[in-house]
């Protein structure tokens, strides 16, 4: 019968071999990556045993057993563990092959690209400059007008999209009260003599946000390139405009006179029609004044032009401004003959008004409670009053002129040697049924002039 072992004591039992790690095993197997093993990790449910055999392992990872305690048998050594890759590699274990380390070397190009490439508010400043500097040429190219309310125009940019034949165009010269003479004048020769009108974009800029204009605006880089045959003219209407030589004409000078353009009276007025915006604002102030707390029924719209106007008149030429007694006569000329007028002051020197205008009759008052106003506020102002009194300036004469009704304006401003006398004649710029009240001339002989 056979004779049964007997067995060992428990402390002389020799313990398990350790469980193989498959994620200690995979990093084995990649020189220098045993030290990263993650002891919180291990498959094997020990994070302590994990961790010990992550640091003492060799540089080939081998599972050896724990060495017994006590004096017993020494266990036997277990089988490599399949898990050791380089051991069913092509070429055996012996081979040694340093594997690609792609994992090490697409990290350093990643950092080192990040080293190299531009932090984000440095794209961000890039971009920010490039669609700014492509919104500027489009601006440039296309010739658009900056402000919102302003309506498109018909814009030429190649000088191949001219009219044959030749167009008609004009200088861009002076502010707003000119630039609607330039305008008309230009309207008005240019079918005289059977040729297209363009207009400057410095023009149409000027005019386009607050008329309903209409005609096609040339670029400045197109005007640039036409070889232009300037024509000078004179304030008023002669005959020999009617028939103007040349293919490409550019008027020229600083013409405002009823005599270019006045045989198209509606179609000028239908050119300079406020936009409905400017129109309905200046209605809106009208409608919330009152005259002794009544709605009047005649509006009479005054501009006083000073400005630079109180250093050239007298130094230049030789002429005097409207002054109390002018104002005066010319509210009281409208008192004789409508039922309670209210009178709308706009001038660019309210402060000379409220301190030269009698309101004492309550039938006064000054706009932009009495400080002065945008010129454009003021326009359509003095546009939307029923009659006018003015004093000097092209301002006051178109405001007149769109407004229609009576209109009193300032006359005889000058003595009889000024030189305003050789570019400016009273009868072509004031129309015949308009009421002129003489201008006192004292000062100015006082002066010397």
């Amino acid at each position: 019968m056979p004779v049964k072992p007997a067995a060992l004591p428990q402390d002389l039992v020799p313990p398990s071999p350790p469980r193989p790690c498959f994620i200690t095993t995979l990093l084995a197997s990649y020189p220098g990556s045993e030290a990263s093993a993650m002891p919180s990790l291990g498959p094997c449910g020990d994070p302590q045993r994990d961790g010990l055999l992550s640091s003492q392992a060799p540089s080939r990872l081998r599972m050896n057993p724990v060495p017994p305690r006590g004096n017993g048998p020494q266990p036997a050594t277990p089988p490599r563990t399949v898990w050791d890759v380089r051991d069913v590699a092509p070429g055996g274990p012996e081979t040694r092959q340093p594997r690609a380390r792609w994992p090490r070397r697409l990290k350093t190009a990643l950092m080192g690209f990040r080293a190299t490439c531009p932090s984000f508010s440095t794209i961000y400043f890039l971009f920010i400059i490039f669609v700014v500097s492509t919104i500027f040429h489009c601006h440039q190219r296309l010739a658009l007008v900056p402000t919102p309310w302003a309506y498109s125009g018909r814009v030429v940019l190649l000088p191949r999209y001219l009219p044959r034949g030749g167009v008609f165009t004009i200088n861009s010269k002076g502010r707003l009260g000119n630039q609607m003479g330039e305008y008309a004048t230009l309207y008005a020769l240019a079918k005289m003599n059977g040729r297209p009108a363009f207009i400057p974009a410095e023009m149409h800029s000027t005019l386009a946000p607050i008329f309903r204009i209409t005609l096609p605006v040339l670029h400045g880089t197109t005007a640039s390139s036409i070889p232009w045959q300037n024509y000078h003219l004179n304030d008023w209407m002669e005959e020999e405009y009617r028939h103007i030589p040349g293919e490409y004409v550019r008027l020229t000078g600083y013409p405002c006179s009823w005599t270019f353009y006045h045989h198209l009276r509606d179609e000028i007025l239908r050119e300079f029609t406020l936009h409905d915006h400017v129109r309905e604002e200046a209605q809106k102030f009208l409608r919330g004044l009152q005259v002794n707390g009544r709605q009047p029924g005649t509006f009479v719209g005054v501009h006083v032009r000073r400005g630079d106007y109180v250093q050239v008149m007298p130094n230049v030429w030789k002429g005097v401004l409207a002054d109390q007694g002018y104002l005066r006569q010319a509210l009281d000329w409208f008192r004789a003959r409508y039922h309670a007028p209210l009178f709308v002051i706009t001038s660019d020197d309210m402060s000379w008004c409220r301190q030269n205008i009698n309101g004492s009759l309550r039938d006064v008052v000054f706009a932009g409670n009495g400080l002065q106003g945008s010129p454009t506020r003021d326009f359509a102002l003095l546009t939307q009053c029923n009659h006018s009194i003015i004093t000097v300036g092209t301002f006051g004469i178109w405001a007149a002129y769109l407004a229609g009704g009576a209109t009193v304006y300032l006359a005889n401003f000058t003595l009889p040697n000024s030189p305003l006398q050789w570019i400016f004649k009273p009868q072509a710029a004031f129309l015949p049924e308009w009421v002129g009240i003489a201008a006192d001339l004292g000062q100015a002989r006082e002066n010397g002039l």
